[in-house]
């Protein structure tokens, strides 16, 4: 009766070769997903058998069908956006954000939001000053003064030339300058991150000039944090310098959204001072009058207060400010970050109680927000695989694709408006591409998602077999499948298609078969795999079998499905993610914007 009513859904009647002990999995939730008990052996490629009991190891098949219907959630187009770090003005990076390069590879996740903000936003002082050889004092050895800073200013004054989107080549032994510089300023930004005192950081209008021309030459819409710990003797918000900042940006016209500080749970232990959620409130609602005050800004969006992990302290300071602000703000924002970068291992990031920690932080940050101001926005800001700036061969390898994935999935199913990942470009290797420019793993898993995920999040429903937990286990699910209308903007595929993005921890491979209103469809598979003798620590990927690579400065590749026959089971490899999009269902969910 249990198998029946798996089946309801769809119409199905229950085969014929159903084993008798199979048990029916319905779920009323966005993305359900299930583990099983019969595994198979590696390279075993024989027919399933039809009439095994459940304590006979055999392959599981597990039937999937999609409520075509209409949407459970719809998040914003710019759902999956960016992070820079204020760091990469110490480390000299933001020097370089003008990069033919760079700016194809953030094109390539546009249109997105891009965060300019991390724990050095409350030590940023802006600076009206042009002339960048004036304002720096320069990393070191002569020959970084005489060549690369005058090599920096050349390039300025280039790129000063250029009309609309400036773009510039820079040469080859610049940019190895400059990784040597990077390379000593890490050694200084990691020791102030572990001690957690940081010095001042100066941002110039110059520097500004440049953040901007990256942002807007990447279709990227710039959000800009500002300095919180400068603060008056009543603990009240200094906004003096704020106030400078704003003024400039106005008179060059740029279109940018605001916050105020970044994880104010952590004043006390920066600055010895804290700052409760009543008093940030009444600073959110100094900023929203200051932009009220600058016509260009009367109407800019404002978001925060970016608390850190919900904790019971947390979670007080965020009470207090929606108490005071919760109305003055477009969107509440947090930011989680999984495991301690300096213990994590490679195992870490195929653990499922790992994966489902997210879960609680969600469910905590919903029900204080909907308490005082139902219905308002809610933002992950800042989440990474790891913190203290991640580990090398870890959270810049395939393995940590799959926490990444797996956030996407649970954020749009759980109605987060937006999830903005740190970083794109970083001093740590939390990021998306490296100091070569190189795209990393997770980037392109980010390409694949903007390229076949649409904003409509689609309910799915699943049958299969599910082992029953022993007393005092949990079953923790190592299959992960979400659903989603394909993204309007791919025109390879028409209105009404749906995708589907799924992640296999198991170490064997497993089959799903489309059902309903699936069934005998045309599927495009993506199916991502690590590349190269690495495995799960390889920072480099293959789509379909194919490497992939930039063609060049300007262009990224082709990502080109293999086509699978109407009606064939889908086999997912074990430990992989993949996407499906299945063509032509013509779902009504889908039809429209």
């Amino acid at each position: 009766s249990e198998l029946i009513r798996g089946f309801l859904f769809s119409g199905m009647p229950c085969p014929s070769s159903c084993p008798p002990g199979l048990l029916a999995l319905m779920a009323p939730g966005l993305a359900l997903m299930a583990t099983f008990s019969l595994s198979s052996q590696a390279g075993d490629r024989r027919a399933l058998p039809v009439e095994k009991p459940p304590s006979v190891k055999g392959r599981t098949l597990i039937l999937l069908d999609v409520n075509t219907k209409s949407p459970v959630r719809i998040i914003s187009e710019n759902f999956l956006s960016l992070q820079l770090d204020p760091s990469i003005i110490h480390d000299g990076w933001l020097d370089f954000l003008s990069s033919r390069r760079l700016v194809t590879l953030a094109r390539g996740l546009a249109p997105a939001f891009l965060r300019f903000a991390g724990k050095r936003t409350d030590f940023l002082q802006f600076h009206n000053v042009k002339n960048p050889a004036k304002s720096r004092g320069g990393p070191g050895p002569d020959y970084y003064l005489k060549n690369y800073e005058d090599d920096i200013v050349r390039s300025d004054i280039a790129l000063d030339k250029q009309k609309g989107c400036k773009i510039a080549q820079h040469p080859d032994i610049m940019l190895e300058l400059q990784r040597e510089k990077a390379a000593q300023m890490h050694l200084v930004l990691l020791k102030e991150q572990f001690s957690n005192t940081y010095s001042n950081l100066t941002l110039t209008a110059r520097s500004l000039d440049k953040l901007y021309n990256f942002a807007d030459c990447s279709g990227l819409h710039l959000i800009f944090a500002l300095n919180a710990l400068r603060r008056n003797p009543n603990n009240s918000w200094n906004s003096s310098n704020a106030l400078s900042l704003l003024k400039y940006s106005a008179s060059k016209k740029y279109n940018i959204s605001w916050e105020l500080g970044n994880e104010p749970n952590n004043y006390r232990t920066l600055i010895g001072r804290s700052v409760n959620g009543s008093q940030l409130g009444k600073d959110y609602i100094q900023l929203r009058s200051l932009l009220q005050l600058i016509r260009t800004y009367s109407r800019a969006n404002l978001y925060g207060p970016n608390i850190g992990r919900p904790r019971k302290n947390v979670i007080a300071l965020l009470e207090g400010f929606m108490k005071v602000a919760g109305s003055t703000v477009d969107a509440v924002t947090w930011q989680h970050y999984y495991i301690d970068g300096r213990v994590a291992k490679v195992t870490d990031f195929l653990k499922t109680r790992l994966l489902d920690t997210l879960s609680d932080q969600i469910r905590k940050i919903q029900k204080v927000v909907n308490t005082y101001t139902p219905g308002k926005k809610i933002w992950l800001e800042g989440v990474g695989a790891t913190s203290a700036g991640g580990m090398n061969n870890l959270s810049d390898s395939y393995a940590a694709g799959f926490l990444w994935l797996n956030t996407l999935g649970l954020l749009a199913s759980q109605g987060i408006d937006v999830v903005v990942r740190h970083s794109f470009l970083d001093h740590g290797h939390n990021h998306l591409v490296d100091q070569n420019f190189n795209p990393l793993p997770d980037y392109w898993l980010s390409l694949l998602y903007k390229r076949l995920i649409g904003p409509k999040v689609l309910a799915i429903h699943v049958a299969g077999l599910q082992r029953k937990p022993r007393p005092g286990r949990v079953i923790r699910d190592k299959l992960r499948i979400y659903a989603h209308c394909t993204s309007y903007h791919n025109h390879n595929y028409v209105r009404g298609s749906i995708t589907l993005y799924i992640i296999n921890l198991h170490r064997s491979r497993k089959k799903i078969k489309l059902a309903g209103t699936l069934r005998d469809k045309i599927v495009h598979q993506y199916l991502l795999q690590p590349y190269g003798k690495d495995g799960l620590h390889s920072k480099s990927v293959q789509l379909n079998g194919q490497p992939l690579a930039m063609v060049d400065d300007g262009t990224l590749p082709e990502l080109k499905p293999r086509p699978l026959r109407a009606g064939r089971t889908l086999v997912i490899p074990p430990l992989t993610m993949s996407f499906y999009v299945v063509k032509n269902v013509n779902a009504l969910a889908c039809r429209y914007r």
